[in-house]
């Protein structure tokens, strides 16, 4: 009796494997599921602990290994989703960022936002000038720490954390002055909602950026906000597309494309190369999934999307879920007692390792409930810790964006506009893509050096261009020839792709067509050759047009082959 009890729960084993998720105050919720378990499953067990209503904005972030981060999609059998063998690791993130985050029905969701959003602003993904950053960073210490109190917080209290990528000890002190002389009384729920209110009026809220090229090779950062479609290059964001402008979405390869109609019938394309193909077909789920939730009224518009015009190329993919509309009508329509949050201390900077003070091993800062030490390769290859898809080089967040208000954001679609003064880069934590050995080598020296790992110049020492420094020794002239170089060699490059996926359409088309008419003569042989009696293979032999074809056209035929096949079997015995 032992035996087989033990066998049962050896097989229950079998059939279930751990899964952990770490959740946004760093935390980490366990669970064993089936094999056969899709993603929806595991994510309602997350909001079901969390107690969690609106949950649309959320999703389930992982890494294959390859270094490629997805979105686990909730339709798909988890199991087949990940590359990699249990127990597997993931992470819950906001997929989608509310157009007006204060407009949330429920405190659980407003404070689940909060904790992205500074995660965002750790991390440089949003980006603010000095007023504001002391702002959002006084709001932090409010709603973590409370009010200001002389016996619990001593002179430079507020050093102690780390809000930003980089700051200054001017900065610091403007932080702890707002947090002593203006936030007085506010409430954890009152300095969240007002930093929720701040940082939706940045440029670069609710921007996922996605590193890519341009045709020229230059470097940029292609986003999906609630907004519209953003690309930043340089210190501009050099292109804004409201939802409703673009048109369609599609790769091919390493190529993303995005069609759009401007004001007065503009029809204009943009193309922008992304590191990899996996990079780039992720890259296109994101936004096929961004414009769904963001411009459709219904999820029953939703449509299957294809990735190419060719006849059976490319990927399909179809967003399944509420749209946002959908999503804030059933939030109104909420009616419970607001469920208890639990707040999670703030983490000060020897938890969360400052990049000004050392190298960072990991992307997300680590809570003293779990300070873990991670090597130097750990750091580089565990990326499941990571909050988004991005990253370069880390800068100073001093003097950063123009303030500008959110609807002159949403109409000055045209053109280029200043965001700041500097470039916009976010800090690097972990890799987003793979990179080639001896790059993987070079970020790992970088690192052990104290020096933050730059995907860009990995990608340059890669390609043979060159870096930044030399550029600027080689003057105007090294500049150039090396722009040429670059672009001559993507332009070969993308001409050969383009010929070699062409032959390979036209030998898929061949082979579907072949495959078809095969079919076809399997079927007609069946209706005239078989004496299966069923119904429908019965009702069409009784028609006249069948009939017909048989004794006209199908019997002469049949006695030709037969003719033509004893022929050839004659000439073959008398040899």
């Amino acid at each position: 009796m032992l035996s087989r009890l033990m066998s049962a729960s050896v097989r229950n084993l079998e059939r279930e494997y751990m899964c952990t998720v770490r959740l946004l105050d760093d935390t980490e919720y366990t669970c064993n599921i089936q094999r056969d378990a899709k993603g929806q499953y595991l994510f309602d067990l997350i909001c079901h602990h969390l107690n969690l209503l609106e949950k649309d904005y959320f999703g389930i972030r992982y890494v294959d290994p390859d270094k490629q981060r997805h979105w686990l999609e909730v339709t798909k059998s988890i199991s087949k989703q990940m590359k990699s063998q249990p127990p597997f690791t993931m992470c819950l993130r906001v997929k989608f960022y509310p157009p007006d985050p204060a407009a949330l029905k429920e405190e659980i969701t407003r404070y689940l936002v909060f904790l992205q959003i500074k995660r965002d602003l750790y991390h440089g993904r949003l980006l603010c000038k000095t007023s504001d950053a002391a702002l959002l960073a006084a709001y932090i210490l409010q709603a973590e720490i409370g009010d200001y109190d002389p016996g619990k917080h001593p002179e430079g209290y507020s050093s102690k954390f780390q809000f930003f990528p980089k700051h200054s000890e001017k900065l610091e002190r403007r932080i702890a002055e707002i947090h002593k002389t203006e936030l007085i009384g506010q409430t954890p729920e009152t300095a969240e909602l007002k930093f929720l209110q701040k940082a939706q009026m940045l440029e670069t809220y609710g921007v996922d950026p996605h590193p890519c090229k341009d045709v020229s090779g230059n470097p940029a950062f292609l986003a999906f906000t609630p907004f519209g479609f953003v690309v930043l290059q340089g210190n501009k964001r050099v292109h804004f597309l409201k939802w409703h402008e673009v048109t369609k979405l599609k790769f091919e390869g390493k190529t993303f494309h995005i069609y759009a109609n401007q004001k007065e019938d503009k029809k204009i394309i943009l193309t922008y190369f992304a590191p990899t193909p996996e990079a780039c077909k992720h890259l296109w789920k994101c936004g096929v999934e961004n414009q769904a939730f963001y411009k459709l009224e219904k999820s029953s518009q939703v449509r299957t999307v294809s990735s190419s015009n060719l006849f059976f190329k490319g990927s399909r993919f179809r967003y399944s879920g509420r749209v946002a509309k959908e999503v804030m009508e059933q939030s109104a329509k909420i009616k419970r007692e607001p469920p208890e949050i639990h707040r999670a201390g703030l983490v000060p900077s020897r938890s969360c390792p400052s990049i000004t003070h050392g190298p960072r091993l990991s992307s997300v800062p680590r809570t003293r409930r779990r300070a873990v030490h991670i090597s130097i390769m750990e750091g580089l290859e565990s990326l499941r810790d990571s909050a988004h898809s991005t990253p370069v080089r880390s800068v100073s967040h001093s003097d950063s964006f123009m303030p500008r208000s959110r609807s002159q954001a949403t109409d000055s679609s045209d053109g280029a506009a200043i965001i700041s003064d500097e470039t916009y880069s976010p800090s690097d934590s972990v890799l987003p893509t793979p990179v080639a050995e001896h790059s993987l080598e070079l970020a790992v020296s970088r690192q052990i050096n104290g020096a933050p790992c730059s995907i860009e110049e990995e990608k340059e020492s890669e390609a043979g261009t060159p870096s930044v420094g030399d550029v600027a020794e080689l003057g105007a002239d090294g500049r150039a020839a090396g722009l040429l170089q670059s672009t001559g060699g993507e332009a070969a490059l993308s001409e050969t792709e383009q010929v070699n996926k062409f032959v390979l359409s036209v030998l898929r088309l061949l082979l579907v067509t072949i495959g078809l008419l095969f079919v076809l003569l399997l079927l007609l042989i069946i209706l005239t050759e078989s004496d299966l009696d069923i119904a429908f293979l019965r009702d069409i032999r009784q028609t006249p047009e069948f009939e017909q074809f048989h004794y006209e056209y199908f019997c002469p035929l049949r006695r030709w082959f037969a003719c033509k096949l004893r022929w050839v079997g004659g000439l073959l015995i008398n040899k």
